[in-house]
């Protein structure tokens, strides 16, 4: 069985660098290693930035300002984790916002020991689209070298 194929090697490469420039994912825990501390409360909503970043292919997650925004219009998977120690004053919420807008919640509250909770959610994007991590004012969280608290992305893929 033989395969005919009309590309040239210019065309052969054009493909493997569109192919490239979809390959998006990223994934980072709050604080560098060593770190650890709790967050919050605040007056107000602040945006997480996750210092510690596993992977960042394709450089769409910027971790000083802890937002990602989309090089291509495409469907992206989003995870956060969120982890709190025991307050019942302080429960642990944390949203995931595109474009200024709360899209999904995740929030721990108990009255002793430690308590996490999860989220994840697939959204279309724009190209220019931010996505970002809050943490809700009144509210704190706490990571340690145990990288409890997470932000993961990537790409599914692209759409037209």
């Amino acid at each position: 069985y033989r395969k005919v194929s009309n590309l040239n090697r210019s065309q052969v490469e054009e493909l493997r660098k569109e192919n490239r420039d979809r390959e998006i994912a990223f994934s980072a825990a709050l604080f560098q290693p060593g770190k650890g501390a709790t967050v919050g409360p605040f007056t107000t909503e602040i945006t997480l930035t996750y210092r510690n970043v596993f992977t960042n292919i394709g450089n769409a997650y910027n971790p000083t300002t802890g937002i990602f925004t989309a090089p291509l219009k495409g469907a992206n998977m989003f995870k956060f984790s969120v982890y709190g120690h025991w307050n019942p004053s302080n429960p642990s919420t944390v949203s995931i916002v595109k474009n200024g807008e709360k899209v999904v919640v995740a929030h721990g509250h108990q009255d002793q020991y430690a308590v996490n909770s999860s989220k994840g959610v697939v959204l279309i994007l724009e190209v220019g689209d931010v996505v970002y991590v809050r943490l809700w004012s009144g509210r704190k969280i706490y990571d340690n070298e145990h990288n409890h608290i997470t932000f993961s992305g990537y790409l599914l893929f692209p759409l037209r």
